[in-house]
């Protein structure tokens, strides 16, 4: 089996792995691996796909902040179409949530001036299948917009390959070594590089183990959704994505349906995940009692993996035992939106340069990112 050289390896060519490679073929040859046989089959093809400025823990809507200008005005030719488009997401509180409103907006306050405070009355007007005796407020934001997620993985991939990157599928890895530059072996072909970049997902500590490298502690955790068609009478086009709290749940019209998740969040194995029916039936009912809309039989449903580590910030940056290992993985389900800040930050410290400025500007530093930091491992 022949060699092929390259100055950057990245396994997992899901989103972190694909903006990654096409900022770094800017500076080098890379070689994108996927065991699978198109890029993204995984949890990036599996997303809710939505850009929400508001929702996630605090560095990580300052990687949402630092990404906004890239989704908003990405490069010339980068795509036919705008990455984000308008949707809008209306958040319910029931009497009793008084506190998880007040530091909702908190929240929103502090990111800007674009949202509403609703009462029961102005959000049915705006989801005409609410339940008014399920909720007693909500607050509207007209930041949250929809992602092309298929759109923005194939750019990175399409600007990647346009630098001279090559992506190599049906790449499963099978044995990883190391003498003076890392080799990696795959069902696909051999090739080596000085720098590993982990990018692999749920898989990301196995890779690692084969590398001889200490795990990171990650764990996959399981989420599942259904789609759903309502009665005709319902345009559901303009309806915002629909979230509610205790218990958790979120629906959002999806291609003329509605897309429904329960918010689950279990431990799993890395695996081609499926949804468990008991999920699926939480999903339903949760739905149910929040609207006045009967759900018969879902049209379609699917499960993905989100990864976390322990203190659930994401991961970017070298190993600090072993050398030329590189860890971008974590990005706990919020990757697609994060992508253009953390691929520029792996950009940088792949290549053993500073930390983006424009990252910093917003209040992150390589320490927050870093595998060794505290509560990481």
């Amino acid at each position: 089996m022949t060699m092929e050289h390259f100055d950057f390896i990245i396994i997992g060519a899901g989103i972190a792995g694909a903006s990654a490679s096409m900022r770094l073929s800017e500076y080098g040859s890379v070689v994108l691996l996927e065991r699978e046989s198109q890029p993204g089959y995984h949890a990036t093809g599996r997303s809710a796909a939505t850009y929400e400025p508001s929702y996630g823990p605090e560095k990580v809507l300052r990687l949402i902040k630092a990404s906004k200008p890239f989704l908003d005005h990405p490069p010339t030719g980068f795509m036919d179409t705008a990455i984000l488009s308008p949707r809008g997401m209306m958040t319910l509180f029931r009497e009793n949530q008084g506190s998880e409103y007040d530091e909702f907006m908190d929240i929103l306050g502090s990111i800007g001036s674009g949202f509403e405070k609703l009462d029961a009355g102005q959000a049915l007007k705006r989801v005409p299948i609410l339940n008014p005796d399920y909720y007693h407020r909500a607050i509207y934001s007209d930041e949250a917009k929809d992602i092309d997620v298929h759109g923005l993985h194939q750019g990175y991939l399409r600007a990647m390959k346009a630098l001279g990157g090559k992506v190599q599928v049906n790449a499963e890895v099978r044995e990883i070594s190391r003498t003076e530059d890392w080799t990696v072996t795959t069902r696909s072909g051999r090739f080596s590089s000085p720098v590993i970049i982990n990018a692999s997902g749920a898989w990301a500590d196995e890779i690692a183990v084969m590398a001889g490298v200490k795990p990171i502690g990650l764990e996959p955790r399981r989420r599942c959704a259904l789609l759903a068609s309502l009665p005709q009478q319902y345009d559901i086009r303009d309806w915002p994505l629909v979230m509610g709290l205790d218990p958790s749940f979120y629906f959002k019209p999806d291609a003329g349906r509605l897309m429904i998740s329960p918010e689950d969040s279990h431990p799993s194995a890395p695996c081609d995940a499926r949804p468990e029916d008991i999920d699926i039936a939480y999903a339903i009912d949760r739905f149910e009692r929040a609207t006045t809309v009967s759900i018969r039989r879902p049209e379609h449903t699917w499960a993905g993996l989100r990864s976390f580590v322990a203190d659930e910030m994401m991961v970017a940056g070298f190993d600090a035992q072993v050398d030329g290992f590189f860890w971008l993985v974590g990005q706990g389900g919020f990757g697609i939106k994060t992508s253009p800040a953390m691929s520029l930050i792996t950009g940088q410290l792949a290549r053993g340069k500073d930390f983006p400025q424009s990252v910093a500007d917003c209040g992150l530093s390589e320490a927050d990112l870093s595998p060794s930091r505290a509560g990481c491992g």
